[in-house]
């Protein structure tokens, strides 16, 4: 996106790096018929609250199949900040010192997006914006109800007997669910941060972090190939709904 003369007050930052532990070349899989970064892409420029839509990469492809999609790629990222051990509050400061050494921009907010939640909306990105300027907040953060409540987590002990994960004895086995309390979990797909809180603090998570409750239904995060299939299914069923 072109900001000419503007101050770009949110500048989203889609970070995807060439390797991938569970799937090779994850993040220009096909998936719906289009690479799984075009879904990102799209979904950022079209929400029309980002100023500038960059894709922070080590990969070459990468790179070119994100421009083919309308995303800048002003930088390649360095290779130490592409392992498997890289943090995203480094990357995103790399992001940040980049454009302070190329352009005259401070912006108030980054948004990190990763190409790996194809399902979020441009209206889930617009009300992640739309939340952070109405409660002044230094963060929001998508999340959506845990599947797996921590009441009924369990794990085995040294001795090959099943104990509750969270010390309870006896463990909330015959508790109902709907008795529950709701218990959220970061779902990965939007992370709005300001651009000072990043630099400070080194935390997406700073003491005014606000949730953006997500659906499950639009939280999928791709890790593996499974996750791959039920993205591709999700979608063949979006087209078929829309040509009934």
């Amino acid at each position: 996106m072109d900001t000419g003369s503007l101050e770009p007050r949110i500048v989203g930052v889609i970070t995807a790096r060439g390797g991938s532990r569970s799937v090779s070349k994850k993040n220009v899989a096909m998936v719906g018929g289009k690479p799984l970064i075009a879904w990102t892409i799209e979904a950022a420029l079209q929400s029309r609250v980002l100023d500038w839509v960059i894709v922070s990469t080590d990969d070459r492809e990468i790179a070119e199949v994100s421009r083919r999609y309308g995303a800048e790629v002003p930088f390649m990222r360095p290779a130490e900040l592409a392992k498997d051990d890289s943090s995203h509050i480094s990357v995103m400061v790399h992001a940040i010192r980049w454009l302070e050494s190329h352009k005259p921009w401070r912006p108030e907010y980054m948004m990190l997006l990763q190409p790996t939640s194809p399902l979020r909306t441009k209206e889930d990105i617009q009300a992640a914006v739309q939340m952070a300027l109405e409660k002044q907040a230094d963060s929001v953060v998508s999340v959506c109800l845990t599947r797996h409540h921590p009441y009924i987590t369990i794990r085995i002990a040294e001795d090959g007997t099943l104990v509750d994960f969270m010390g309870n004895t006896p463990p909330h086995l015959d508790l109902r669910r709907q008795d529950f309390p709701p218990v959220y979990a970061l779902n990965g797909a939007i992370y709005l941060t300001r651009r000072q809180t990043l630099l400070d603090q080194r935390t997406f998570y700073p003491l005014r972090t606000f949730p953006y409750v997500m659906p499950p239904e639009r939280s999928l995060d791709i890790d593996d190939c499974w996750d791959l299939h039920l993205a591709n299914l999700i979608m063949e069923s979006r087209d078929v709904s829309a040509t009934r």
